[in-house]
């Protein structure tokens, strides 16, 4: 199988699969009543980021710490999730989101995730049917099980960037950092860290580039597979993305959760700032 086909769907190949069983999630606020009424593809049941796909965070943990797995596994329970089933996960933002409950339900032991290609948008620029009713799966009892996907803390961070390639796929300028304010955390990157934004894996439409371009592009931040590749982000979210990227041309890369939120909370991190990696 093609690693893309492993990681994506198209919204067409989604749409031909809705007659047999999938679980289909789409990563945004249940709680919000904007997003509960909002059009969905039919059957999709909401999840939070925050409360369900991460733990309570703070300081060195983290903003965005990996869930509990009993937490997780009562979640994914309720939400209906077997093995033998496939998911697959949407957002209404080129699957910045998405990529986080991807990320969390592959670490957790699910092996067939998915993320829509180009999210919700792409759905209804296909002419798609959507619903306005939440799916109401029934109750599983699926075993989830944490480490079936590469994880960094800190100090693996900080050797990756010297011995590997540590991608950190936050916008430029948060990269790039400058003067903070008295009492926030510094601001700038992981000494050695490779700015590789997450939004340049995509198209103007919200896709992933197509994987010759995917391969041309992290193979010029050396990140080609020859050598040991993590991802950092701003908390664990951007990350995710951009393994998943990798994860389509067949490169694996290992995720920082507590990305620079964790590492900007120890003092005694050191920080590099500018558009060099240091």
């Amino acid at each position: 199988m093609d690693p893309r086909d492993r990681v994506f769907v198209t919204a067409a190949s989604l749409a031909a699969r809705l007659a047999a069983p999938v679980a289909i999630m789409a990563v945004r606020n249940p709680r919000l009543p904007e997003h509960a009424a909002a059009p969905r593809i039919p059957g999709a049941i909401d999840i939070d980021l925050p409360s369900e796909l991460a733990a309570p965070g703070g300081g060195t943990r983290g903003s965005r710490p990996l869930p509990d797995t009993g937490a997780l596994q009562a979640n994914a329970r309720r939400w209906g999730l077997r093995h033998d089933m496939p998911v697959v996960l949407y957002d209404h933002d080129r699957c910045l989101t998405a990529a986080r409950g991807w990320w969390v339900l592959r670490w957790a032991g699910l092996g067939d995730v998915r993320l829509l290609d180009g999210g919700f948008p792409a759905w209804s620029a296909a002419g798609l049917p959507v619903s306005t009713t939440p799916g109401a799966p029934a109750a599983s009892e699926v075993a989830l099980s944490p480490g079936h996907m590469p994880v960094l803390d800190a100090d693996a961070a900080a050797a990756m960037a010297r011995d590997g390639v540590l991608l950190d796929t936050r916008i430029r300028g948060n990269y790039i950092g400058g003067a903070a304010a008295p009492g926030q955390a510094p601001r700038g990157h992981i000494p050695g860290s490779v700015s590789a934004p997450a939004a340049d894996a995509l198209t103007e439409a919200g896709a992933f580039l197509d994987a010759a371009t995917l391969r041309h592009l992290f193979g010029a931040l050396g990140a080609d597979g020859s050598r040991p590749i993590g991802v950092t982000c701003g908390a664990g979210i951007s990350a995710a993305h951009g393994v998943a990227a990798l994860a389509s041309i067949g490169v694996t890369a290992a995720m920082y959760p507590g990305s620079w939120s964790a590492w900007s909370a120890d003092p005694n991190r050191p920080v590099t700032i500018g558009a060099m990696p240091g």
